[in-house]
C-alpha cells in the first residue's frame, strides 16, 4: 500500500464532510498496513469545536490498539493539520503524518512548527492537488 492509496481513502472521508456540510478534511491512521482509525470533520454536527477529522481518527485508533500510543502509527489527512492536531500526534506519539495540501491560514507549521514530537516524519504533497481542490470547492460554493 502506498501513501497514495490511503490519502484517496482519506479524500473519500473530506467527502463525506462535504456531503454534511462540514470543512472536508479527511483523516485516517494506519498500523501495519491496516486503516486502525479514520474520520472526518464533525465540528458542526457535533457541535464541538475539537471535532476535527485528525481528532477523531486518533481516537478511534487509540480504541483499536487500546493503548494512548501510536508510536508505530502513520496519520494520513488531507489537510496540514492545525495546532491542537499537531499536539494530539505530539502525545499519541505518532510515527510519521502524511498529508496532502498545506493550511496556509490554519496550519501547524504557521504558529507552532516545533510542537510535533522529535521523532514524527512529515511527508507532504501527497494527492496535494486533489486535497486542495475540494476545500477551495467548498468554500467557493459558502461564498456565493
Amino acid at each position: 500500500m502506498t501513501h497514495h492509496h490511503f490519502m484517496k481513502i482519506a479524500l473519500l472521508e473530506a467527502q463525506k464532510a462535504y456531503d454534511e456540510g462540514e470543512v472536508p478534511i479527511g483523516a485516517l491512521v494506519v498500523a501495519n498496513g491496516q486503516i486502525i482509525g479514520k474520520g472526518y470533520n464533525q465540528t458542526e454536527k457535533l457541535h464541538d469545536s475539537t471535532a476535527h477529522a485528525e481528532m477523531i481518527a486518533i481516537t478511534s485508533a487509540f480504541s483499536s490498539l487500546n493503548n494512548k500510543y501510536l508510536k508505530n502509527c502513520t496519520l494520513y489527512v488531507t489537510l496540514e493539520p492545525c495546532a491542537m492536531c499537531a499536539g494530539a500526534s505530539k502525545w499519541a506519539q505518532i510515527a510519521q503524518i502524511v498529508y496532502g495540501c498545506r493550511d496556509e491560514k490554519g496550519g501547524y507549521a504557521n504558529y507552532t512548527p516545533s510542537i510535533l514530537h522529535p521523532k514524527t516524519e512529515i511527508i507532504s504533497g501527497i494527492e496535494e492537488e486533489a486535497c486542495r481542490e475540494i476545500v477551495q470547492k467548498f468554500f467557493r460554493e459558502r461564498r456565493k
